[in-house]
């Protein structure tokens, strides 16, 4: 992997951080990336991948693999990320306003949306 994007958070954007930048994108290099960045996911990779591709000769299901473990490596890669969106989901789980639980599922899908179409090297 190559240098690492700085992104700004906070009021004014000032507050820089390191986020890893997106592996290539073959399950081999998400793994490693996993591996190195967001272990913490690893298991999980590893015991989806044995019971949905490991011992298949049908390759269908790589690419809705690939998509999902891309998407949660793009979220956890970004820890600030991460939490906002375990926030989002939990207000809105409490929520008693509709209105208000579908804008924080918006805001939620929104940014697992875009986490998914983050392009290696990003």
């Amino acid at each position: 992997m190559t240098a690492q994007p700085l992104h700004f958070d906070g009021p004014g954007g000032d507050q820089p951080r390191r986020v890893p930048p997106m592996p290539e994108r073959t399950p081999q290099a998400l793994r490693l990336a996993i591996q190195e960045h967001a272990p913490h996911l690893l298991p999980d990779f590893e015991a989806h991948w044995r019971r949905t591709i490991a011992d298949t000769f049908n390759l269908t299901p790589v690419p809705a693999f690939l998509r999902l473990w891309w998407t949660q490596y793009a979220i956890a890669r970004d820890p600030r990320l991460e939490v906002h969106l375990h926030d989002l989901e939990a207000r809105a789980a409490k929520s008693d306003d509709p209105e208000e639980s579908a804008a924080l599922l918006g805001e939620f899908s929104r940014l697992r949306h875009q986490a998914a179409g983050t392009e290696p090297g990003r």
